[in-house]
């Protein structure tokens, strides 16, 4: 019985719960007054592993294995279980593997048409309205005026750096937060449709890009797939640069 145990430690503990089903984890914050069986019954819920077919692990905060948890009747604080502890969930369904419940192609997607969404009253869109946030925020005249003018002086800034662009020119494209520069060719310079402003079309030297010269079913330029990209053009920098020695004859 629950009442043969006691607890030792604080009244509740914040531990990190990991599974053999999946490979994430999460923190959780338990009563330690809590029996081990009715603890698998809400890592049942956490992990997807079904309670009755489940053993449980402790490890500390350096991964180090403490034990199992494998008294139903006693409470999980009669274990020496503290803050920054992980308790592992093995499956022991052997009709359940790992990861299934991360592959989301299996998941039927719900879609709704555009005109049905704006009609909705419980929508996010819906709540912006109504609270006026993000794109339905009321602006004032001199707010607006602010705006107009720093998206007209923005335009004539990429205008004025897409005349110094020019098809066939080699380029360097280094943009903000991106892992490495990407050098190729430029192959188309101008609007598009589907975004506004100025674009520099690039084919890269390398499969560095995310897609063949067209989007969304129009064609701006023709190169192999996964070697162009679209990018403003402040990111890009026209010059000499000579294709990278990627040592790809070498044997």
């Amino acid at each position: 019985m629950a009442g043969d145990y006691t607890v030792v430690t604080a009244s509740y503990v914040n531990v990190q719960v990991s599974s053999s089903l999946t490979s994430f984890g999460a923190e959780k914050r338990f009563q330690k007054d809590i029996t081990i069986g009715e603890l698998k019954g809400k890592l049942e819920l956490i992990t997807g592993c079904v309670s009755t077919l489940m053993d449980l692990e402790l490890y500390n905060a350096e991964g180090k294995f403490l034990g199992p948890l494998d008294n139903d009747a006693a409470l999980l604080g009669s274990y020496p279980v503290e803050d920054g502890m992980r308790i592992h969930v093995i499956n022991k369904d052997g009709n359940r593997v790992l990861g299934e419940f991360e592959d989301v192609s299996k998941v039927e997607k719900f879609e709704i048409s555009k005109e049905a969404y704006e009609k909705r009253a419980d929508s996010v869109r819906a709540f912006k309205m109504k609270h006026k946030m993000g794109q339905f925020k009321e602006v004032s005249p001199e707010e607006q005026a602010i705006l107009d003018k720093e998206k007209a002086e923005k335009a004539k800034e990429e205008e004025r750096l897409v005349s110094a662009i020019t098809i066939d020119s080699r380029c360097e494209v280094s943009v903000p937060n991106a892992p490495q520069q990407k050098r190729g060719t430029v192959k188309y310079v101008g609007k598009t449709e589907f975004k506004p402003g100025y674009w520099v079309g690039v084919q890269y030297d390398e499969p560095l890009g995310k897609n063949d010269g067209s989007v969304q079913g129009k064609r701006y330029f023709t190169c192999p797939d996964k070697y162009g990209g679209f990018v403003k053009p402040q990111y890009v920098t026209v010059g000499d640069f000579p294709e990278e020695d990627l040592g790809l004859d070498e044997m």
